[in-house]
C-alpha cells in the first residue's frame, strides 16, 4: 500500500509539470503569430449610422450601412466598427474582410427574437442539408465568408443570441430550417475573436468552417446546461486553429472538431488539422469537455489538447464516429487534463448513429489510430471509460499513460473492438489496452509522430507497469 501510494504522488506530480512536446512547437509558430492588437486607421462608431441602444430599436441596418461605408477602407488598412456601451439589438449582419468589431466592456449585441431577421442560407457542401433538418439552414448572427484579417473583439463585451425562443422552437419541432450560429466564418483566414462573452446562442457558439489561421482566445460562453445543442467552439473542416484561455459552460460539447458529414464530407474531402486548445475550463450537462465528430468525414488529425479542467459534466473526452462517416481521426494527443464530478471520463462511440439520409454508404468505415491521452487526474468519476469500435474496423494505437482516475462504477472500463497500450493506469484498463508489442513505448508522441518514453515510462524503469498490481 506504501508503494501505490508513493507512485500516486509520483504521477500526480507528473501530471503536473508534464508538458506535450506539441505544444511547445504550436505556441512558437502560428499561434504567437495571431493576436488581436491589429492597428486600423481609420474607426467610425455605430450610433453615426443611426443605430439606438436601447435593446428594443432593431440595429440590423445600421449595422449593415456601417459594414457597407468600411468596406472603401479595406486596401486603406483597414477599419474599426466599434459598438459603445448599450444594448444594441439587432438580425444577422455580414462582415468584410481588414475588419475590426469592437465590443466596449459595457456593450452587448443582442439577437433578434424574430426568425424573420435571421436569413435562410444554403446548406454547407460537407454536409450536404442542414445539421437538424433537410434543406437550408438560417445564418448566423454575426457571419461572414471568403474573408481576410477579421477581428471580434472588445473589453470583455457581450454578444446574446437570445436563444431561448430558438430552443422553444426546436424542441416544439416547430422550425423549417436547422437554427443559426452565433458567430460563423466560411472560407476565411487570418481570423482573431477574443475578450468577449458569447450567451445563449441559438445553436452553436462559434462556428469557423473551411478556415485557416484562427484564434479564439479569453472568451467566456455561456448558455443554460439544458439547452440543446449549444456547442461551444466548433472548428470545422477547419487548419491552423488556436483556442486558449476559455471559460465555456453550455448544454452540449465545450470543444469539438468537426470535418463534415458522411457521404457529403467524404466528397469535400477537407480536413481539420494542426488545432492547439490549451487552457479551458468548464462544464456540460449532456456533452464532452473535448470531442471529435461526430461529423468528421472529411479527416481530423494533428489535433493537441493540454490544461484541462472540466467538472460536473457527462462526458471528459469523447470521440463520435459511426459506419458510412469514412474518414479519419488520428494523431490526437491530450494532455494534463483535471475532471471533478464526470460521469464517463474518457468515450469512443463507434455506433453513433446520425445520418444526413439514406445515401451514405455504410461500408464507408472510419480510420481511428494513434490516438494518446495522458496525464489525468479525476476524482467523483462514475465510469472510466467506455471505449467501443467497430467490429471489423478496430480503432488502434489508443494509448492511455499515466491516468489516475477514482472511479465508482465496477467494471470501470468496457472495450470492444479497440486496439492499443496502457500505462501507469488506475483503475487498471482493459485488456484489449494492456499488451505492448516489444516491450516498448507505443504512444503518438504529438512531435512528429516520434514514438517517445514518458517521463513516467523512465522512472519506472521499464515498460509498462501495471499499477493495480503493485
Amino acid at each position: 500500500m506504501r508503494r501505490s501510494k508513493a507512485l500516486l504522488g509520483v504521477l500526480l506530480v507528473l501530471a503536473t509539470i508534464s508538458e506535450s512536446p506539441w505544444a511547445a512547437a504550436a505556441s512558437s509558430s502560428y499561434c504567437k503569430q495571431m493576436g488581436s492588437t491589429t492597428f486600423r486607421p481609420h474607426s467610425v462608431t455605430i450610433t453615426e449610422f443611426g443605430a439606438v441602444g436601447d435593446g428594443v430599436t432593431l440595429n440590423t441596418k445600421a449595422f449593415q450601412n456601417a459594414i457597407f461605408y468600411l468596406h472603401s477602407f479595406a486596401d486603406k488598412g483597414g477599419a474599426q466598427l466599434f459598438v459603445p456601451a448599450g444594448k444594441w439589438l439587432t438580425g444577422s449582419f455580414s462582415l468584410i474582410s481588414h475588419l475590426t468589431l469592437s465590443l466596449d466592456k459595457d456593450a452587448e449585441i443582442i439577437g433578434s427574437m424574430d426568425s424573420f431577421d435571421w436569413p435562410v442560407i444554403d446548406p454547407l457542401p460537407s454536409y450536404g442539408r442542414g445539421r437538424e433538418l433537410p434543406g437550408g439552414r438560417h445564418q448566423s448572427l454575426i457571419h461572414g465568408s471568403n474573408l481576410t484579417d477579421v477581428i471580434i473583439s472588445g473589453d470583455n463585451g457581450t454578444i446574446d443570441g437570445q436563444g431561448i425562443v430558438w430552443w422553444d422552437w426546436f424542441q416544439n419541432h416547430t422550425l423549417n430550417y436547422t437554427r443559426p450560429h452565433l458567430i460563423e466564418l466560411m472560407y476565411s483566414t487570418e481570423v482573431v475573436i477574443s475578450n468577449l462573452t458569447l450567451k445563449n446562442s441559438p445553436f452553436w457558439a462559434i462556428h469557423p468552417v473551411y478556415c485557416s489561421q484562427v484564434l479564439v482566445q479569453n472568451v467566456t460562453i455561456l448558455a443554460p446546461l439544458d439547452s440543446p445543442n449549444t456547442d461551444g467552439i466548433d472548428p470545422d473542416s477547419s487548419t491552423n486553429v488556436c483556442i486558449e484561455d476559455c471559460y465555456i459552460s453550455t448544454g452540449d460539447d465545450l470543444i469539438v472538431i468537426k470535418s463534415g458529414w458522411d457521404e457529403y464530407g467524404i466528397s469535400f474531402a477537407y480536413p481539420s488539422s494542426n488545432i492547439s486548445i490549451r487552457r479551458i475550463a468548464g462544464e456540460t450537462k449532456s456533452g464532452a469537455g473535448i470531442a471529435f465528430g461526430s461529423e468528421m468525414s472529411g479527416g481530423i488529425s494533428e489535433v493537441e489538447a493540454e490544461g484541462i479542467h472540466l467538472f460536473n459534466s457527462l462526458h471528459g473526452i469523447r470521440l463520435k464516429t459511426s459506419p458510412g462517416r469514412g474518414g479519419y481521426v488520428r494523431n490526437i494527443y491530450i494532455s494534463d487534463v483535471t475532471m471533478t464530478g464526470v460521469k464517463i471520463a474518457i468515450r469512443i462511440t463507434g455506433q453513433y448513429g446520425e445520418h444526413p439520409d439514406d445515401k451514405y454508404d455504410e461500408n464507408a468505415l472510419p480510420l481511428i489510430n494513434r490516438i494518446t491521452i495522458k496525464d489525468i487526474v479525476g476524482v467523483n468519476i462514475s465510469i472510466a471509460g467506455l471505449l467501443e469500435g467497430i467490429r471489423g474496423d478496430n480503432f488502434s494505437s489508443i494509448c492511455l499513460s499515466n491516468v489516475f482516475l477514482d472511479v465508482t462504477a465496477d467494471p470501470p472500463w468496457q472495450c470492444s473492438y479497440i486496439q492499443g497500450y496502457s500505462n501507469l493506469v488506475s483503475p487498471e484498463s482493459c485488456e484489449p489496452l494492456r499488451d505492448v508489442p516489444n516491450g516498448t513505448s507505443v504512444c503518438y508522441a504529438a512531435n512528429h509522430l516520434r514514438p517517445h518514453l514518458s517521463d513516467a515510462d523512465r522512472l519506472a524503469g521499464s515498460g509498462f507497469v501495471k499499477l493495480a498490481s503493485l
